[in-house]
């Protein structure tokens, strides 16, 4: 086998050796939205919105934003996703033979979001556009002959009635994959159609000595839990006892860097962190350089994007969208300015708001970073803190007081006239709650001043509360968010928050 690891390193340096692309960043994504524009004209969607007049337009990017508004969830699927359920041509040629049903981080209900195969496709050529930037770094040979461990939603898919087949975006990528990958993916087909989280994990443990694992790709919380059950079963010190040479790990779908010590724990040598943006509306970016967790977006593949300010030149106060938000492409993007991301693809996702916001850290590779969600932006009474500054907080806490917080819930809770920010933590150390809450609350009144300000206001206090890992387990099962790909929210909804309350009261 040393042989084809050679081979494949070999092919991948030559790849990037003689890839030659004089295009700019601008003239991809004008060639993307003409693309997807004339496939999809004579649709339904097509049609309302005169594709044909947009192309025939001098500026068909500012045409573009000029005739077809910006979507949300609730306005694409009322209007227009709905009916591609059972009818063909809406929003893209023919019918979605899949729907990816989102985790639900934001919103009460999951999601039913279009999966063409177009967009699988896609989804492809993207992750063949990874692979071939794995020249930048210096990976032995030996690690492209290993076994990949990828860790899914249930890849056994229900059929609706009205004929497509649901599940996770995961889920349906493995479905996917041809029957050639079995000789290299792992857990395989068979174990990943597993419904049962528990049972799929104890399989796994219980398979993990006869796979040969190089790299390993799946949400940060997951992938712990089941290296964790790997080393327990098989009576290991760490995961490189039973995988010595699993060198490249690829996360996704969270943060990364408030899982980086618990990793360092259940590794036995230093492993390469890649970073993915993948989510249920497509392969956005990807980690294409050493020495960064920035992930560089993927302009040629089938997706065209736009960006609004997270600040008041797009959102008001409360985090809503403005009725004429100011837009822009990727020419005009800057550094150290949040943008809520638009994203027009092969799955007739049209000027769609994904619900991330993301902040360029570098214009020349178009090089960006996720630092959170537009939900998930705690400005109740001013406080204004991204997803990004609450990981912060929660990162210098975890130094401060020596623990492991992986995962972590807040959110704002109003009692008489006054509100109070309401945090629960997880981990299974001890940790002062009282001297943590008052640390965190220092640190944010440092990092933000609309924090400050609003301490001094409405917000009134601060109350924390630490949970163990069990109880925050039972939690995620009880609300059927136990395993694979499942994402909980960082920032809840009172309501949803005092419902959280109340379970780990009984």
């Amino acid at each position: 086998m040393a042989i084809i690891g050679s081979i494949i390193k070999t092919a991948i340096d030559t790849i990037d050796t003689l890839s030659f692309d004089s295009k700019t960043a601008t003239e991809h994504q004008k060639d993307q939205l003409r693309k997807l524009l004339t496939t999809a004209k004579d649709t339904s969607f097509g049609k309302y919105y005169n594709f044909l007049a947009i192309l025939d337009h001098d500026d068909i990017i500012q045409e573009y934003q000029k005739i077809v508004p910006i979507f949300n969830y609730a306005s694409i699927n009322q209007k227009w996703w709905k009916q591609q359920q059972s009818n063909p041509d809406i929003t893209w040629p023919g019918k979605p033979n899949y729907f990816a049903k989102s985790s639900g981080t934001t919103g009460k209900k999951s999601k039913r979001i279009p999966v063409t195969s177009d967009y699988i496709s896609s989804v492809r050529s993207v992750g063949a556009s990874m692979v071939k930037d794995l020249s930048n770094f210096d990976f032995p040979s030996h690690v492209f002959e290993k076994e990949i461990f990828m860790l899914s939603s249930s890849a056994k898919l229900k059929k609706h009635k009205r004929g497509f087949r649901e599940g996770e975006i995961s889920g349906i990528n493995v479905s996917n994959f041809p029957d050639w990958y079995d000789t290299f993916y792992r857990p395989g087909k068979e174990i990943a159609a597993i419904d049962d989280w528990e049972e799929r994990k104890a399989r796994i443990a219980e398979e993990a000595p006869n796979w040969d694992i190089g790299a390993i790709a799946g949400i940060p919380s997951w992938i712990l839990e089941v290296l964790k059950a790997i080393i327990e079963k098989n009576g290991l010190n760490n995961i490189h006892e039973i995988w010595p040479d699993f060198t490249i790990y690829s996360s996704g779908g969270v943060a990364f860097e408030t899982y980086r010590s618990s990793f360092e724990k259940v590794c036995g040598k230093e492993i390469t962190v890649l970073d993915t943006y993948l989510a249920s509306e497509g392969f956005f970016a990807y980690t294409a350089r050493p020495d960064t967790m920035s992930m560089k977006l993927a302009l040629n593949h089938d997706i065209f994007y736009e960006f609004v300010p997270f600040n008041s030149d797009g959102f008001d106060e409360t985090g809503n969208i403005l009725k004429k938000p100011k837009v822009v492409s990727i020419e005009d993007v800057e550094k150290n300015i949040e943008y809520a991301l638009l994203v027009s693809t092969s799955s007739g996702t049209w000027r769609y708001m994904v619900g991330d916001t993301i902040e360029f850290t570098d214009i020349e590779n178009h090089e960006i970073k996720i630092t959170g969600r537009t939900k998930f932006f705690l400005n109740v009474v001013g406080s204004q803190l991204s997803e990004e500054k609450l990981d912060k907080a929660i990162l210098e806490a975890s130094k401060e007081f020596d623990v492991e917080i992986n995962e972590y819930t807040v959110g704002a809770i109003q009692e008489n006239e006054d509100f109070y920010h309401q945090w629960i933590l997880v981990t299974d150390q001890e940790l002062d709650e009282k001297k943590c809450t008052d640390f965190m609350d220092k640190k944010l009144k440092e990092a933000n001043k609309n924090y400050k300000v609003a301490r001094q206001k409405a917000l009134s206090g601060v109350k924390l509360i630490k949970i163990s890992k069990e109880k925050y387990h039972e939690y995620l099962k009880s609300e059927k968010k136990n395993g694979g790909q499942i994402k909980t929210p960082k920032v809840m909804k009172e309501e949803k928050l005092r419902a959280y309350l109340k379970f780990l009261n009984s």
